[in-house]
Protein backbone atom coordinates (compact mmCIF):
# COMPACT_ATOMS: atom_id res chain seq x y z
CA UNK A 1 0.00 0.00 0.00
CA UNK A 2 1.44 3.41 -0.68
CA UNK A 3 1.74 5.96 1.85
CA UNK A 4 -0.87 8.45 0.57
CA UNK A 5 -3.86 5.58 0.46
CA UNK A 6 -2.68 4.79 4.06
CA UNK A 7 -2.86 7.91 5.53
CA UNK A 8 -6.23 8.57 4.19
CA UNK A 9 -7.34 5.33 5.13
CA UNK A 10 -6.12 6.77 9.07
CA UNK A 11 -7.80 10.15 8.54
CA UNK A 12 -10.86 8.49 7.40
CA UNK A 13 -10.84 6.19 10.72
CA UNK A 14 -10.02 8.74 12.52
CA UNK A 15 -13.23 10.91 11.78
CA UNK A 16 -15.93 8.16 11.43
CA UNK A 17 -14.60 7.68 15.15
CA UNK A 18 -14.37 11.29 16.44
CA UNK A 19 -18.27 11.13 15.01
CA UNK A 20 -19.35 7.98 16.26
CA UNK A 21 -18.13 9.56 19.70
CA UNK A 22 -19.95 12.86 19.58
CA UNK A 23 -22.83 11.54 17.99
CA UNK A 24 -23.73 7.49 18.94
CA UNK A 25 -25.01 6.97 15.91
CA UNK A 26 -23.85 3.59 13.63
CA UNK A 27 -20.55 3.62 11.93
CA UNK A 28 -22.19 2.49 8.83
CA UNK A 29 -24.30 5.74 8.80
CA UNK A 30 -21.33 7.56 9.35
CA UNK A 31 -19.79 6.03 6.71
CA UNK A 32 -22.17 6.58 4.00
CA UNK A 33 -22.44 10.26 5.13
CA UNK A 34 -18.88 11.15 5.06
CA UNK A 35 -18.19 9.44 1.56
CA UNK A 36 -20.79 11.70 0.31
CA UNK A 37 -19.42 14.37 1.61
CA UNK A 38 -17.70 17.30 -0.47
CA UNK A 39 -14.93 16.95 2.73
CA UNK A 40 -14.85 13.27 1.30
CA UNK A 41 -13.96 14.18 -2.29
CA UNK A 42 -10.90 17.01 -1.54
CA UNK A 43 -9.76 14.27 0.79
CA UNK A 44 -9.68 11.59 -1.79
CA UNK A 45 -7.89 13.75 -4.21
CA UNK A 46 -4.21 13.40 -3.58
CA UNK A 47 -3.65 16.96 -5.81
CA UNK A 48 -5.45 18.49 -2.24
CA UNK A 49 -2.76 17.17 0.27
CA UNK A 50 -5.87 16.94 2.44
CA UNK A 51 -4.74 13.96 4.03
CA UNK A 52 -1.54 14.87 5.08
CA UNK A 53 -3.64 17.17 7.96
CA UNK A 54 -4.29 16.05 10.84
CA UNK A 55 -7.92 14.05 11.24
CA UNK A 56 -8.85 16.74 13.81
CA UNK A 57 -8.11 19.39 10.76
CA UNK A 58 -10.69 17.40 8.62
CA UNK A 59 -13.14 16.33 10.89
CA UNK A 60 -13.38 20.83 11.61
CA UNK A 61 -13.93 20.94 7.60
CA UNK A 62 -16.63 17.96 7.79
CA UNK A 63 -18.26 19.77 10.47
CA UNK A 64 -18.22 22.85 9.20
CA UNK A 65 -19.71 21.08 5.61
CA UNK A 66 -22.33 19.81 7.58
CA UNK A 67 -23.47 22.79 9.37
CA UNK A 68 -23.39 25.21 6.32
CA UNK A 69 -23.95 23.27 3.69
CA UNK A 70 -20.51 23.73 2.19
CA UNK A 71 -16.65 23.58 3.18
CA UNK A 72 -15.72 26.53 5.10
CA UNK A 73 -12.04 26.87 6.07
CA UNK A 74 -11.65 29.14 9.38
CA UNK A 75 -8.63 31.45 10.08
CA UNK A 76 -6.84 30.85 13.41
Amino acid sequence: MNIEKHLLESVIKEIICFEAKETGKPFEDLMKEFYSSATFSKLSDYKTGLYRESPWYVYDLYLNEKNNGKILQTEY
